[in-house]
């Protein structure tokens, strides 16, 4: 085994018998990185970093045997996994050439792995990923080294495959005693596997891998439709600083063709590899234990620093395209109207409500009004026998009691919220549906400020309500909300059954229903897609939302979901 004195060269991407970097031009480009994301200007093109010496280099003579066996494994749940045989000819020979060079280097210092994985670095690596993957899920955590990582993220079912022998040796030691989890010998360009999961881990991966976007494509084969594939990786502005950290013993050795790749170059493989980007973060501004400052700084500070952090993740699914049979399958529907004084558009509400897809059902769920609106619903369903109309008796109080509550006896597929103010049109429903069901989105936000709007739909003072809470939910998200408080919003009752089992991460404290909807989905890495509605002012009664009191109480929830998302332990 090498001591960790010759594989110094490695460590550091220096050729033999170099010092850590010390000419003019070498700092200088860490200079320019570190301004250039100080200061929003363009990413240094991928030609010129390799140009600069920065990208990756052809690999030197390959250890490739042809008689390297394939493995198959068979995990607890019955799913066979192997490792698939590349060829030896053109650029796969190149491939294996890399892995081979690199399984020596990993092998050389699995040694130290036990102590490297107490290093506070770590400690927040899991931390944030027990907050993007809920507990139980289905994981494959590709590189998983000795398997700290996935066992914090508690799978029901976890299998862990890296491409080093002593790794998951160690990782078989370390977690035998925990339930559901697999540790396997492949690498990420080989594994195979009859197992679909829920979540795919690259953690501090694809800065050393050959060919990243033959390894996401590879990794495409065992996702379903709902899958997530969360990747993180190193801030390409932290160089020299991991550089020198790595030279004192500080950060675990890497070898020397690394990648450093970018926020902008990784969404373009994953593209490219048929996955689609939902949303992206930037963590850690100290990564070792400082004690009270670190947790001060990568709590409140770090989220308002977001190009100096250290850790880029990225959470992507797959492209609607990779699954066609999903683009032409079709679904039920329920559209769920919340009731409270709008007698006067009940009738208007079901006749103009389209029947879509499989087949649509209304329900109408009444909140205690003063006017004869539950008589109203009544009458309006004993007159339109062929539809499927359902009444329910709001039992709590709220717009967002009252939609969880309809929720909960949905029959569709799909559900839809519609307000019975009729100010989105019922008309507009069917795009929503196709949205939702050809798999462009797991959740269709229906947008009021793209088209001009009626005279008199919206006051002046609730337009610059609705254009700060758009900034401030962007930025809290992760991902464009351009109308946070628009009624209509659509998604699968799977994923509505999902966020209602996790609502414990942010309690039942939404009067409005918008967004216990809206952070639920962004925690479970819902792709969420805006969509563009005419909005029409009211013709029958006045609004049941008072401006300023319930903009108080919105101000109060962007607070406690900015602890809960973005200012995070």
């Amino acid at each position: 085994m090498p001591s960790t004195r010759s594989l110094a060269p490695w460590r550091w991407g220096l050729n033999s018998g170099e010092r850590l970097p010390t000419s003019i031009s070498y700092w200088c480009r860490a200079v320019w990185r570190f301004a250039a994301g100080a200061f929003g200007l363009d990413r240094i093109g991928e030609s010129t970093m390799k140009q600069a010496g920065m990208g990756m280099s052809e690999p030197g003579a390959s250890e490739w045997s042809p008689d390297r066996r394939i493995l198959v494994n068979e995990s607890p749940a019955g799913d066979v996994c192997e490792k698939q045989k590349l060829s030896p000819t053109g650029g796969e020979a190149r491939i294996l050439a890399a892995l081979s060079m690199r399984r020596d280097f990993y092998e050389g210092i699995a040694h130290r792995r036990p102590v490297d994985a107490r290093r506070h670095y770590n400690n927040l690596i899991q931390a944030y990923f027990r907050m993007l993957i809920p507990e139980g899920a289905r994981v494959l955590e590709v590189g998983c080294g000795i398997g700290d990582l996935l066992a914090a993220v508690k799978p029901s079912h976890g299998v862990g495959i890296d491409f080093a022998p002593t790794m998951i040796q160690q990782a078989h030691r370390r977690h035998d005693d925990k339930p559901g989890l697999t540790f396997l010998e492949a690498s990420a360009e080989e594994f195979v596997s009859r197992e679909r999961f829920d979540y795919i881990i690259l953690s501090d991966l694809v800065n050393d891998l050959e060919d990243v976007q033959g390894v996401l494509e590879n990794l495409r084969k065992v996702a379903h439709p709902k899958t997530r594939i969360v990747i993180n990786f190193f801030n390409d502005y932290w160089r020299p600083v991991l550089e020198l950290a790595a030279r004192h013993n500080l950060k675990s050795p890497t070898p020397k063709h690394q990648n450093w790749l970018t926020v902008p170059d990784m969404a373009n493989m994953l593209s490219l590899a048929g996955w689609e980007v939902v949303k992206t973060e930037n963590k850690i501004l100290i990564p070792v234990d400082a004690g009270i400052l670190e947790r001060l700084v990568n709590r409140w500070v770090s989220p308002l620093l977001k190009f100096a952090n250290l850790s880029r993740f990225v959470v992507a699914r797959p492209a609607p395209w990779t699954f066609p049979e999903q683009q032409n399958a079709e679904y039920s529907c329920s559209v769920i109207i919340p009731s409270r004084n709008e007698a006067g558009n009940i009738e208007n509400a079901v006749r103009r409500t389209p029947d879509m897809g499989l087949g649509t059902e209304i329900i109408f769920i009444e909140g205690g009004s003063s006017d004869n609106t539950m008589a109203e619903i009544e009458r309006v369903r004993e007159a339109y026998p062929h539809r499927q109309i359902r009444v329910m008796q709001q039992g709590g109080r709220g717009k967002g009691n009252a939609v969880r509550e309809a929720f909960a006896e949905a029959r569709g597929d799909i559900l839809f919220i519609l307000d019975a103010d009729l100010t989105v049109p019922p008309e507009e429903l069917p795009k929503f549906y196709e949205t939702a069901r050809s798999g462009h989105a797991d959740f269709v936000n229906g947008v009021r400020l793209v088209y001009p709007m009626e005279a008199n739909a919206m006051r002046f003072f609730n337009m610059l309500g609705n254009l700060f809470f758009s900034a401030m939910f962007t930025w809290l998200l992760g991902q464009r909300i351009k109308d946070t408080l628009c009624g209509t919003k659509v998604l699968f009752r799977e994923d509505y059954l999902k966020i209602a089992a996790n609502r414990k991460y942010f309690g039942d404290f939404d009067p409005f229903g918008d967004f216990d909807l809206l952070f639920g989905a962004a925690r479970l890495n819902m792709k969420i897609v805006d969509l563009p509605i005419r909005y029409k002012a009211r013709t029958y009664g006045d609004t049941n939302i008072d401006r300023w009191r319930h903009g108080v109480i919105l101000l109060r929830m962007v607070a406690f979901a900015a602890r809960r998302l973005k200012f995070i332990r």
